[in-house]
Order: C-alpha cells, then sequence, then structure tokens
C-alpha cells in the first residue's frame, strides 16, 4: 500500500481455533447477518475490539483474539468509519485478501456478563431492524 492507514499491530476475533500460519479469507457468512457471505475478512487494530467481536458472535467455544498480519491492501470498515463515528476511532478495517494468523493473544479485556448480555441484545435489535452490513 502507498499510504499505510495504520501500523498495527492487528487482531482478529472468532471462536474458531486456529493456529499460527493459518489464514483467514473472504467468502464466510457473516457472524452478524448469517444470510450474507461476505467479501472481506475484518480487523482491528485494537486488542479489546477484537476481543468484544470474539465475544458477541454466536457460536461454540471460547471467544478468541488472534494477532493477524495482512497479506494485501486493507481499507477502513466502511460500515463504521464516518457512518457510525466519525474517522476510524475504532481503528476498524477489511481486506479482499487473506490475514495470516501471528499469535493467539490472551491479553485482551473480557466482557463482563451484564455487558455481554446488552451486546447480544444490541445485536438482536440490529438484525430484527434488518441493519445494512456493507459488503
Amino acid at each position: 500500500m502507498a499510504d499505510v492507514l495504520d501500523p498495527g499491530p492487528f487482531f482478529h476475533g472468532t471462536k474458531a481455533d486456529l493456529r499460527v500460519g493459518d489464514l483467514l479469507t473472504p467468502g464466510f457468512r457473516s457472524n452478524y447477518r448469517p444470510e450474507i457471505v461476505m467479501n472481506h475478512v475484518y480487523f482491528t487494530a485494537l486488542r479489546d475490539g477484537a476481543g468484544l467481536a470474539a465475544e458477541i458472535i454466536p457460536g461454540d467455544g471460547p471467544p478468541r483474539v488472534y494477532e493477524v498480519e495482512p497479506t494485501g491492501e486493507f481499507e477502513n470498515d466502511p460500515n463504521v468509519t464516518d457512518k457510525k463515528f466519525p474517522g476510524n476511532p475504532t481503528r476498524s478495517y477489511r481486506t479482499a485478501s487473506p490475514l495470516r494468523i501471528v499469535a493467539e493473544r490472551d491479553d485482551w479485556t473480557r466482557l463482563t456478563r451484564e455487558a455481554l448480555a446488552m451486546w447480544r441484545t444490541r445485536l438482536t435489535t440490529m438484525r430484527d431492524e434488518n441493519a445494512e452490513i456493507i459488503n
């Protein structure tokens, strides 16, 4: 990339059990709207932001945060940048290229049960309102 958006490090939150060297690729169903197959992989430069995503997504298994390395160009996540927040304070990005797993991290802040319940309610409301995902 000619203009680096963020120097990183970068993180991805999931419930998937992955290994160092594995690649995260587009083409899977959205965690938030499973009827949508995603054209991008999403990541953030905020470790706790990845932890939040890992905790609130549906699925079995414990939430996991991985440090990742983009293998290609990436852009600001249009689902939050300038849409919900001016600029990109969440330091959220997306890429159509794979992300390489560099390490699993356990140094992120876990949600309280109350905060987790609030986030899950918020996600249900968004789904019920058919909130748009820019894919």
